[in-house]
């Protein structure tokens, strides 16, 4: 847990990364919401939660903190320590997976998704609209274990603790 705090506090002592978080986490927060319908730009901005999407809000939330932390983590080991994308391509498919588990059930983009893709784009919607539950699980173990991976990595690297 030391380690952690630790590390943490490294990485977003520099004020770019703490940026960078907070920009992922703004991004993926208002395009989630607002394919997920809990936001509304139009005739006014709305912003609700009904009963039966507090799961489905919650995770959104989760993905868009995790996103954004492990980003900046990634970010930081592949500048500060010259790694290769490939180490940190962790963090990076579970915020593909989560954001694209929210961009399909949109009906607008789905159909658009199917019209331009045919048969394939419409199985791929209906996919991502059925499991959008459990991909933003998977996106969450993704990012969770990229982000002890990333902590471990800057921990080890900066004799930390």
């Amino acid at each position: 847990m030391l380690v952690q705090r630790q590390a943490l506090s490294l990485v977003f002592s520099k004020g770019r990364y703490a940026a960078l978080a907070i920009s992922i986490f703004w991004g993926l927060f208002i395009l989630l919401s607002y394919m997920s319908q809990f936001i509304f730009f139009q005739p006014q901005f709305t912003f609700y939660v009904p009963d039966e999407g507090y799961l489905n809000f919650s995770l959104i939330v989760a993905v868009s903190v995790l996103s954004g932390v492990v980003t900046s983590l990634s970010v930081y080991r592949i500048l500060w320590f010259g790694e290769s994308m490939k180490k940190s391509t962790g963090g990076f498919l579970g915020t593909i997976i989560g954001a694209g588990a929210g961009a399909c059930s949109c009906t607008s983009i789905g159909f658009a998704a199917a019209s331009a893709a045919g048969s394939i784009g419409g199985t791929a919607t209906a996919f991502l609209t059925q499991y959008e539950i459990p991909l933003r699980l998977v996106s969450i173990a993704v990012l969770g274990y990229t982000y002890f991976v990333a902590v471990r990595g800057i921990g080890g690297r900066c004799k930390i603790g």
